[in-house]
């Protein structure tokens, strides 16, 4: 009879809690009475809101929501650095998380946010460059003159202006059946999606650079400007040559008329920051030039919209469609975004209070 005892009293000694063990429990125990009654009063607020019932929150409730969350993440430094149980820090990282969201994350889902910068936000952003537009667009036409009149006057300039990737048929002396092939129609549209990954790649990090570097008082952005727009000249000059001015300006309107706006816009974006830290008036520099980023930045979501929109098309209607289709879609994408951008947007804009 002693046996079974005795084993019984050796396993109860086995399972016996340590005296620190046991001591951490009480102290956590005893935290967690202390501030479980506002641990689940804040819930209680949070669970209401998350079901969307805020209208039912008392003005108390409203009042009480930002000295709630303090006290529950101040609760959660304490317990992190008590090393309390995982269940308390566990229990009061997600209360803290929910909380935050509550009192100081976006008041709109994503889904909102986005009606309302295509709404509006983006069309007021851009109208607020417009001076900046003005400038780059000036910049824009006199790189292509510029381009086109040292093409004319010396041949050699154009293959200092024009990349090597352009300049494989056509370059200076080639006849106009072997430039009115390279703008011939496609049969397929196999393989297209690739060409249009890669189109956008490279005309974003055009984009992109322009933009970047407006904060040198813009003068780098209105440098690459020039130089890509004189590209475009001296390839004008080029088709122009062989009386191909129509087939080329048609058979670049239907991508150039949205990529080329959106290469105006990120240079227009940079520049307008260079400007607001040249001149930022009555605002300190730091302050004018962190307004005007945060407004170029909304342009540049633009822009990378519709640098999207330009690879689609440069790599499908430009490929597959005829010279009037390319023509039609350039100047529909054309009317298109002056009409979104200026007509539009002006009009979100003056009913917004």
């Amino acid at each position: 009879m002693k046996a079974p005892s005795l084993a019984i009293f050796n396993r109860s000694k086995e399972v016996e809690t340590p005296p620190d063990i046991e001591a951490a429990a009480l102290r956590s125990d005893r935290f967690r009475l202390e501030r479980e009654s506002d641990w689940k009063r804040l819930e209680e607020i949070l669970k209401r809101i998350e079901k969307g019932r805020v209208r039912k929150l008392s003005d108390e409730d409203v009042l009480e929501l930002p000295a709630l969350y303090r006290m529950a993440a101040s609760s959660l430094a304490v317990a992190r650095e008590t090393s309390l149980d995982a269940a308390t820090l566990g229990y009061l990282e997600s209360l803290v998380q929910r909380a935050w969201f509550q009192v100081y994350g976006p008041r709109q889902g994503i889904f909102s946010w986005l009606r309302s910068f295509l709404g509006g936000r983006l069309s007021r952003a851009i109208q607020e460059i417009w001076l900046d537009i003005c400038i780059a667009l000036f910049v824009m036409v006199a790189g292509t003159i510029v381009g086109w009149l040292l093409v004319a006057r010396d041949v050699e300039w154009y293959y200092r202006l024009v990349p090597t990737q352009f300049t494989d048929t056509r370059v200076p002396g080639a006849s106009r059946e072997v430039l009115m092939e390279s703008l011939k129609v496609e049969e397929s549209a196999e393989g297209m999606s690739a060409f249009a990954a890669q189109l956008f790649t490279n005309n974003a990090g055009v984009a992109i650079l322009a933009f970047a570097l407006g904060f040198a008082f813009g003068i780098p952005s209105l440098m690459l400007l020039i130089f890509n727009m004189a590209v475009l000249g001296a390839m004008l000059w080029l088709f122009a040559s062989q009386g191909l001015t129509w087939e080329f300006v048609a058979w670049l309107s239907v991508h150039g008329t949205t990529e080329l706006f959106a290469i105006l816009l990120s240079g227009a974006a940079g520049m307008h920051i260079g400007r607001k830290m040249a001149f930022p008036g009555q605002k300190s520099i730091m302050a004018s030039a962190a307004e005007a980023g945060q407004r170029g930045a909304q342009v540049m979501i633009g822009v990378t919209i519709m640098m999207i929109f330009a690879a689609l098309l440069e790599a499908f209607p430009r490929q597959l469609a005829g010279q009037e289709a390319r023509a039609i879609i350039g100047g529909f994408m054309l009317l298109f975004w002056l009409a979104y951008f200026f007509v539009y947007g002006r009009n979100k804009t003056q009913a917004e209070p």
